[in-house]
Parts: structure tokens; sequence; C-alpha cells
């Protein structure tokens, strides 16, 4: 089977022909459709989260497809089950991570890995693929919408007439805008440096849009708040400086910052000891508090009843040979969700 290795930390992925074991207790042998790939994937790639001591090994963490074979002691998911990979546990057996060889060469991997054809995946990082959900849409609930909705869903749950600012408008930004939508929120500021981005988070329901190359965003937070702060800011750009920015505008008494991006190894945030003692909460965000066996349910349903437009966030197709394409792409913003297309016929 074809899969993509990272070998070596800023350089290529390789695309080689490697093999599997035989499956141990807990884990799934699944035949993969589609997957998406993360900006933490390409963070990985780049070298960007320090030293990487399991290469050579396999990537990516959301993608969809159908179980080929069952290992020991599986009982959540059966052969021919339509299923989404992620990498937030759920239910089930929390297996031993695959290896597999290439030329008699181990070839380290997680939990679950989507950047190949097959993939021996733990039981408690699979959920079935609900009923009417498209394979390829399928894809964004192994990541980006179980932790950007399930920020505001299970972290926030705006108040009525609440006020919000979502920091970068990636898969995981615009995942978050989206379920917004879902609360009666009185002012929803969307910002971002592309221009393209920011007109689909008007779609998406933004009532303000702030490219921040061209405005400075606190300022018209304040102007939008009269000057006291948003109730709740969501950072989800991955720079640490944003978190600062996005830490600063909520208000006194009250106001939460959470952040779901994770800056590259080594950066540090700082903040002024006196907000907090105002009142302002910063807390970080382990995939939206998500629990992948009820929240996709939820999430699913909401996309059926056309209350959220996930297929929006899939603006590219690519083979798995493109691999590195699609990561370039991702890097220079030219793309929202690069969607790696592995047996669309699935």
């Amino acid at each position: 089977m074809k899969a993509a290795i990272l070998i070596e930390t800023n350089k290529p992925l390789c695309i080689k022909d490697i093999t599997s074991s035989a499956l141990q207790k807990g884990q799934v042998l699944v035949k993969l459709a589609y997957s998406g790939v993360c900006h933490s994937q390409l963070m990985e790639v780049r070298g960007k989260r320090g030293e990487d001591k399991w290469l050579p090994h396999l990537l990516g963490h959301e993608g969809t497809g159908i179980v080929h074979e069952i290992g020991e002691g599986v009982t959540k998911v059966k052969v021919g089950d339509r299923v989404i990979l992620g990498w937030i546990k759920g239910e089930g057996i929390n297996a031993v991570p695959a290896k597999y060889n290439f030329n008699g060469t181990i070839i380290n991997s997680g939990n679950v890995t989507t950047f190949n054809e097959y993939s021996v995946v733990s039981e408690n990082r699979l959920v079935k693929l609900p009923e009417g959900i498209p394979m390829d849409v399928g894809v964004l609930f192994g990541c980006a919408i179980p932790t950007g909705a399930g920020i505001i869903m299970n972290q926030i749950s705006p108040k009525e007439n609440s006020t919000i600012a979502i920091f970068g408008l990636g898969g995981i930004g615009l995942s978050a805008l989206m379920a917004t939508k879902l609360y009666n929120c009185r002012n929803i500021i969307a910002i971002d440096i592309e221009d393209k981005k920011l007109k689909l988070a008007e779609e998406f329901g933004a009532t303000h849009t702030v490219n921040s190359l061209k405005q400075d965003p606190k300022e018209v937070i304040m102007k939008v708040t009269d000057n006291l702060g948003v109730d709740y800011s969501v950072e989800c750009s991955g720079i640490a400086k944003v978190i600062e920015v996005a830490f600063s505008c909520v208000k006194n008494n009250g106001g939460l910052c959470i952040f779901a991006s994770h800056p590259q190894n080594g950066d540090k945030i700082s903040l002024d000891p006196y907000d907090l003692i105002c009142g302002k909460q910063i807390q970080g965000s382990w995939g939206g508090a998500s629990c992948p066996d009820r929240d996709i349910l939820k999430i699913a349903q909401l996309y059926l009843d056309g209350k959220l437009p996930l297929e929006k966030l899939l603006d590219k197709q690519y083979t798995l040979e493109e691999i590195n394409e699609a990561l370039d792409d991702l890097e220079k913003r030219n793309v929202l969700r690069p969607l790696i297309v592995i047996d669309k016929s699935l």
C-alpha cells in the first residue's frame, strides 16, 4: 500500500509502498477514501514541533474510509462500515500505535494516520460516518469541526446578545464561526489577513470583518463594543502574538479567550497579570472538549439541517502523490482545507 512518509523534517514527504503487520488487540484496518490536511501536520513536517523522536513515521489525523479488517476485542465497528478517522479519543480500545515496514525499515505511526491507502487505527479513534454525510465532507469531522465548533458548543456556549471575535479563519476558525450562528450573538467579528476568507466569513454570518494587515483588530473591536471588549475571543491562527491580542480584546470581569492554536515549539505568550486580576480569563482547548461519539452525531444533524455549510471549507482536491503540493498550498494560504482523494470510489 502507498503511504506518505516523513523521513526527515523540513523535507518533502516520500511516497513509498509499505506493509503492515497482523492486527493487534483493539486495532482496525481501514481503507481510506479521503484525508484532510491540518495545519498541525504542516507544522510537524516543517520541524516546528521540536525534535521528532519518531522518524521515520506516517502522518494525517482526519479522514474517512471503510473498515477492511478488525482486530481482537473490537466491537465498535465491523467490516464494511463507513467510518470517520480522527485524533480525538472516543469510546473503544486505546490500542498500541501500529508499526509498518518499508524494505526492512520500521515506519512508526500514531493511533491514527490518514496519508496512506490503508491505515491501522485504534478503535477509539473511529466513529461510524453518520447517514447522509458525504465521505469527503466527513473528513472535517476528524479535526476541524469537533475542535472549532466544539469550542463554541462545549466550552463557550455563548450567552444571548453576547459579542465574540474569531482570530484566524482556517478550517478551525471558520468552523467556530459557523457554530456561533447557532446562538443569538449580537456581534460576530472575524479577523484574518486575507480578504477572500473574510468574504467567506460574511457568508457564514460574521457581522464585522477585519483585515489585520489594514486595520488594528483591537481598535475595531473596542469601537464595536463601546470600549468594553468582547465577551469571548477564539484564537485559531497558531501565532503566539495573536493569542496575546485576542486575550487583550476580551472585556474585564468575565471576558474569556480560548485558543485552539499550537504555536511552534519554543514560542511563548506574554500576558499582563493586571488583566487577570481584572477578571479576564484565558484557556487552551484540546479538540474543542469534544466527545466524538456524542458530538459528531450532533454536528452531523446540523449539517443535514442546512445550518453548517461545511462543504465550503473543502476548496481544492489533491491526489496522495500530490501531498507535498497540498502542504505547500496550505503553508502559502492558497487553500482553506486541502482534501486528499485516495479512493473516491468507496
